[in-house]
């Protein structure tokens, strides 16, 4: 019998991924494209619909190069949560003041909303308390009510589709306008079974679109993974180098399909304090650009500076809340290229795979055998809200800050600067996990996933400054790993559905520890790192 597989689409911040799965989880192959962000103005960050769709049809063109269409069961999409604006004839529309037509996607990172998003916290509507009792610029009722204040005939008036990207993405391939519950519970404030709430909507002043049930953002909704319309159409299955008829499943935001891939993973005989409790006392870290944080309850917990309680948003009939860090990837980045020696870290390291390998190496070479890398940070300290703080404190408006810096800019400096923000991020998750802790969360071990994941520092530094152990995904890929189990499901050939998706998780992903054993070092500064934040 010829294989059967699945095709996993991920739309991250600077690039477009995709993954041909097997019916096992395997991942067979998998296809990068980038693609571009503009920012033409401070705080303002645009993308183009049209490019995105274009690149995720060149990467599934490539995973699934070789391989009959027919064995290509079922598609599944996520994305960044940015918003994406549409005409009456699906045709974009600009975003900006410019007017490029091609620049129609307010992205997820865009805080041009600020003062709008003030504005509709002060209003103090009843949604709030779903989204931590602060609206995020990152979200899409203040981008919306920015357009609809400066660019109300440029845009507004000519707007008739306001989509969620993962929305955009299923709509592309399907031509179903059904949203996904992910998107729209998470970041539109819909909530499940009442559904869109109109005086939400009329107190910010954004009333005219209540108009035909709310057709502009969305007037019938699904669960992820659910089939929408009768599969990829004529021309998305011709661009997409696939059959026509190819279920779709309905989108998950990425985060979400990142949560999916690694939260339900079985890591029996390893002792670890979730073992034989339920996944809420699990918390998933999709650490990318940004990181999110992911928990999930039997019963909705409300946390201050915390988005959610959301019904359903990533595992059915259990209520998911989220925390997150607007920049990681790209602060430690940022930190890193903006250091005077960074030429000079270019040099050394070009003998290894990536520079964040050699800084890695380099600290562990400055550390001497009696302490522990992390003690080399006791006297430089970052502060790591450059974009703002999305959780707990929920203000965008915070800047960063470093402190203990010298006039030396030497090798050892940036190391030093790159481990100080590597430290400030992971206390930041202890910021969060406190939070949620006290707002009744039993969160005992830490499930990562993303770029980030994959340097071990980053991961090492969360697990000292948490107290909490760290599990890896085998399969590292675990966002289009997530993406690709919605179209599995969508196809309905094997007979699952979301529900039952942690048994099919069970099956591809193990603890990282089988293959590396440096993670069974988790725990050992665990008394030096201690001392080290009790002198902070």
């Amino acid at each position: 019998m010829a294989e059967v597989y699945y095709v996993g689409v991920d739309v991250g911040t600077a690039s477009v991924r995709a993954a041909l799965v097997t019916r096992d989880g395997l991942l067979k192959s998998t296809a990068e494209e980038t693609i571009s962000i503009w920012e033409p103005q401070p705080e303002h960050y645009v993308q183009s619909s049209t490019e995105i769709w274009e690149k995720c049809c060149t990467v599934v063109k490539k995973v699934t190069q070789g391989v009959e269409r027919k064995q290509v069961r079922g598609v599944g999409f996520d994305a960044t949560c940015s918003l994406v604006v549409l005409d009456q004839s699906f045709q974009p529309v600009s975003v900006n003041q410019g007017g490029d037509r091609q620049s129609n996607v307010v992205m997820w990172m865009d805080h041009r909303a600020a003062e709008q998003a003030v504005r509709i916290t002060n209003a103090g509507h009843k949604v709030l308390s779903r989204v931590g009792g602060v609206m995020s610029p990152e979200m899409q009722p203040p981008k919306l009510l920015w357009l609809k204040e400066n660019l109300k005939e440029s845009c507004w008036n000519k707007a008739a589709h306001f989509f969620d990207l993962p929305d955009f993405l299923s709509w592309k391939a399907t031509g179903c306008l059904t949203r996904s519950l992910c998107t729209l519970v998470c970041k539109w404030t819909y909530c499940p079974p009442e559904g869109w709430d109109a005086s939400f909507w009329t107190s910010i002043g954004l009333e005219d679109l209540l108009e035909n049930n709310f057709s502009k953002l969305g007037s019938v909704t699904c669960s992820p993974g659910s089939p929408l319309g009768d599969g990829l159409t004529q021309q998305a299955a011709a661009d997409l180098g696939l059959d026509p008829g190819t279920a779709v499943g309905a989108s998950l935001i990425d985060a979400h399909a990142g949560g999916l891939g690694v939260i339900g993973a079985d890591v029996k005989g390893f002792n670890l304090p979730c073992e034989d409790r339920p996944i809420t006392s699990r918390m998933a870290m999709i650490c990318g650009t940004s990181t999110c944080h992911m928990a999930i309850s039997e019963q909705p917990l409300f946390v201050p500076g915390v988005w959610g309680p959301c019904l359903s948003a990533m595992v059915p009939d259990l209520w998911l809340n989220e925390g997150g860090q607007s920049a990681t990837g790209r602060l430690i980045d940022h930190m890193v290229k903006g250091h005077a020696a960074y030429t000079q870290l270019q040099e050394q390291a070009q003998q290894r795979s990536n520079i964040y390998n050699y800084l890695n190496s380099h600290l562990s070479l400055m550390a001497d055998s009696c302490s522990a890398v992390d003690l080399l940070g006791s006297s430089l300290h970052v502060w790591p809200d450059f974009h703002g703080n999305r959780s707990p404190l929920a203000d965008p408006t915070l800047k960063g800050m470093v402190i203990g810096l010298s006039l030396s800019q030497t090798l050892d400096d940036l190391a030093l600067l790159y481990l100080a923000t590597v430290q400030a991020l992971a206390l930041g998750t202890l910021h969060i996990l406190e939070a949620m802790k006290e707002a009744g969360h039993d969160i005992r071990t830490l499930f990562l996933c993303g770029g980030l994941s994959k340097n071990s520092l980053f991961v090492q530094i969360h697990a000292n400054a948490t107290g909490l152990p760290v599990v890896l995904p085998d399969q590292m890929e675990a966002v289009l790993v997530g993406a690709a189990v919605l179209g599995a499901c969508a196809s309905q050939e094997i007979y699952i559905t979301m529900h039952q998706i942690c048994v099919i998780i069970f099956l591809i992903f193990s603890f990282y520890e089988r293959k590396n054993k440096v993670f069974l070092r988790l725990f050992a500064h665990q008394r030096e790192y201690q001392a080290l934040m009790n002198q902070r």
